[in-house]
């Protein structure tokens, strides 16, 4: 029997939308996985070659670059932020969406923007691109939480995080003042991966394919 391929998903928003297009794929995961009481973190699959792994979305992108998993889902930020070179990113899954966006305190933002600034995100790669290109140095507060308090609390002067609605940013008196990438779920693969074990490229094509017919018009 082949060593059972690995799978990793993230927890949260992506992973209740990506289970029916994974179930679709033939990616079913046992009864344990949808136990709420369970900290189990790997699980058994339907398809017997096959686990599950729940973790963090970062470590979905860690895992899959060094090829302790084999495949994952998880967001575009995550992808772009680490840009792993042992990471491909081949299927849009189309779901998950949101963007990533500057946001400051609302009635302080100006026109001009200084040549240093200090950002709270738990995005320092991506703030700092982005930054760059307008030719402003940003110095990269480190939060992974708690994002919308750096600001009020004279932390930093903005902060880079995910925004879907925009409710949280106005109930903490914040505005967006730029987006830097709008976002959707992937599936990833290690590219290792990809070339040896034809499960890993089965799964790319079943995907795609599950795409495909989503996006054709009726």
């Amino acid at each position: 029997m082949p060593t059972p391929l690995t799978f990793a998903v993230p927890k949260g928003r992506i992973l209740d939308e990506a289970l029916p297009l994974m179930a679709r794929a033939g990616v079913v995961p046992d009864a344990e996985f949808h136990d709420k009481k369970s900290r189990a973190l790997s699980f058994a699959c339907e398809n017997s070659d096959m686990r599950l792994i729940r973790v963090r979305a970062f470590d979905v992108a860690t895992f899959v670059a060094h090829g302790a998993a084999q495949v994952g889902i998880v967001g575009s930020d995550v992808v772009e932020e680490f840009n792993y070179s042992d990471l491909y990113a081949p299927v849009d899954l189309g779901i998950g969406h949101c963007h990533l966006s500057v946001a400051e305190i609302k009635g302080q933002q100006t026109d001009t923007l200084p040549s240093h600034l200090r950002v709270a995100s738990k995005y320092p790669n991506l703030t700092r691109r982005h930054f760059e290109k307008l030719g402003v140095q940003a110095e990269v507060v480190k939060l992974n939480g708690a994002m919308e308090l750096a600001p009020t609390l004279g932390l930093s002067s903005r902060i880079v995080d995910l925004v879907s609605t925009g409710r949280t940013l106005q109930e903490n008196g914040l505005i967006e003042t730029s987006r830097i990438l709008d976002i959707s779920a992937h599936l990833i693969v290690n590219r290792a991966a990809l070339k040896t074990d034809e499960r890993v490229a089965a799964l790319v094509d079943a995907f795609r394919a599950l795409v495909s017919a989503e996006t054709v018009p009726a």
